[in-house]
């Protein structure tokens, strides 16, 4: 059933089908992983945009990265998993626990201003990339586009209030 209207946050992505009974693998993008566990019902992107319920039947950690095995009901082949390809996996933003003090949701920080401890603006908060030593947060101001390393050393401060994100920067870079 295709749901619409609420914001959904993407959580992770299903990958390729594990082994010969319909397992399939999924990056999740939550912390700790197996938190995308915790959602019995998950949300799988369609092709038009809209979005496909689908529930899950047992999950686990698999080695020692950010992947996941599950089975997911209906799906019993390798032939049934590749259906889903590699479509994202999400839930709607009402379905997620609220953050602990400090903490932010990079969906929550889309489209916020971003300024120098000075004040001097950068740009607006265009998307994160995820990259082996940390995520970088991608400010856009025009055609100038900044990376910034999303670390406590760099990062400083988020009101999503006043949407305006106060970062550590030389605004010359």
């Amino acid at each position: 059933m295709p749901l619409v209207a609420e914001r959904m946050i993407v959580l992770g992505r299903l990958g390729a089908p594990w082994g010969v009974k319909g397992l399939i693998k999924v990056e999740s993008y939550t912390d700790p992983p197996e938190g995308l566990l915790d959602y019995p019902v998950w949300n799988v992107a369609r092709s038009d945009g809209s979005w496909e319920q689908i529930r899950i039947g047992t999950g686990r950690v698999h080695g020692a990265g950010r992947t996941l095995v599950v089975s997911l009901e209906g799906v019993s082949s390798p032939e049934d998993c590749r259906r889903y390809g590699t479509r994202e996996v999400a839930m709607p933003r009402s379905a997620l626990p609220r953050p602990a003090e400090g903490e932010y949701y990079w969906e929550d920080m889309l489209g916020c201003r971003a300024v120098t401890l000075d004040g001097v603006e950068l740009g607006v908060v265009s998307h994160f990339l995820e990259f082996p030593a940390n995520p970088v947060m991608v400010l856009r101001d025009g055609a100038r586009e900044r990376w910034v390393p999303l670390v406590p050393r760099h990062l400083k401060g988020v009101d999503l209030d006043a949407r305006r994100v106060t970062v550590d920067w030389d605004p010359e870079i």
